[in-house]
């Protein structure tokens, strides 16, 4: 009953926050010129977008920290601090992405364009963030007496394989890897707001299934922070958008989405539920490497796929349906079939 209590508690904080912080926010982003800029290779239709103030994702930033920072405080104070500490370094990582991403943003509003950070330089800060992120997780179990995760649980086969000292490369990759899925996902009006909200449905699911006796209240609080932080936002940022996450939004969303992921050790059940965020970028991978092999040609119309879509003739509310839904059926076959 508590478990429900600090889950409903925490969502509505956080959803309410977040729209009254984005109402306050958008005038300010406005009148500071923050707008985002669009790239002349991207689609023709969007320069209409062109201004639309950025960085908007600090509106559910702000109030998720803040929230999650209570609920780790609720949950030391009642099952005790190593209990917390799961939940502590998501925040913490997700957090990092979001600082990543306003540098990033700050640059390209600097610059008066839509490219910011190099693609190294973002990659080593990424990079950096989810060793340390590894490193917290690795403590934990250590002060727990447990051995160091080299194991990677295999969902819907139910096998597990030790992968030793590669362990550590495989969740690195998985780590940066969905946090640059997510940010790919941002590229038209609620999409990444509305399939993210899903996977904050799915960790709220999973925290009442997958807890034994009582409700995980870390998978809890995680799901109430996606799912109001994205709700809210979405007042503003659904078609037509008022307002732009920016990378800041985007990478602080997909550190804690692949994080909850670790958190709940089953690590790959990220590339299921998300399905949608690996799809944007096996997209645009396939689209590089069939565009450099065949010396010009292109398996779709514009990558990202969503960007395809478009070109298809989708509107760009249609897309998001889609993709939500898609988004909410893989959610329901990771829960029934997926978890531990």
């Amino acid at each position: 009953m508590r478990e429900s209590i600090v889950f409903v508690a925490a969502l509505i904080l956080v959803f309410l926050s977040t729209v009254l912080i984005s109402k306050k926010l958008i005038p300010i982003l406005k009148s500071r010129k923050m707008g985002q800029k669009i790239l002349e290779i991207g689609p023709r239709w969007h320069k209409g977008k062109e201004g639309t103030p950025t960085m908007g994702g600090i509106a559910f930033i702000i109030p998720s920290v803040l929230v999650g920072i209570a609920g780790c405080v609720y949950i030391t104070v009642t099952d005790g601090i190593r209990e917390s500490l799961p939940l502590v370094f998501t925040l913490i990582y997700g957090l990092a992405g979001g600082l990543i991403g306003c540098v990033d943003d700050r640059a390209k509003l600097r610059k008066k364009q839509n490219e910011g950070l190099t693609a190294p330089q973002k990659f080593l800060l990424q990079v950096l963030a989810a060793a340390l992120y590894l490193f917290g997780m690795a403590m934990v179990r250590r002060a727990e007496g447990l051995a160091p995760m080299t194991e990677i649980y295999f969902p819907f086969v139910g096998k597990t394989v030790d992968f030793g000292i590669f362990f550590y490369l495989i969740a690195l990759l998985l780590l940066v890897g969905v946090m640059n899925s997510v940010n790919l996902t941002d590229g038209i009006d609620g999409l990444c707001s509305s399939v993210t909200l899903i996977a904050g449905v799915f960790f709220a699911a999973a925290g009442y299934l997958a807890g034994g006796a009582a409700p995980d209240l870390r998978d809890l609080l995680l799901g109430a922070i996606l799912i109001g932080g994205c709700a809210g936002f979405l007042v503003y940022n659904f078609y037509p958008a008022r307002v732009f996450m920016g990378d800041t939004g985007s990478l602080f969303l997909g550190g804690l989405v692949v994080g909850g992921a670790f958190m709940m050790e089953n690590p790959l059940l990220v590339i299921v539920f998300g399905f949608w965020y690996i799809l944007e970028t096996a997209s645009v991978m396939l689209q590089v490497g069939y565009f450099k092999l065949t010396h010009g040609k292109r398996i779709f119309k514009m990558a990202p796929i969503h960007h395809h879509f478009e070109q298809c003739g989708w509107s760009e509310i249609k897309i998001v349906v889609v993709a939500s839904v898609v988004t909410a059926v893989l959610s329901v076959v990771s829960l029934v079939w997926g978890l531990r």
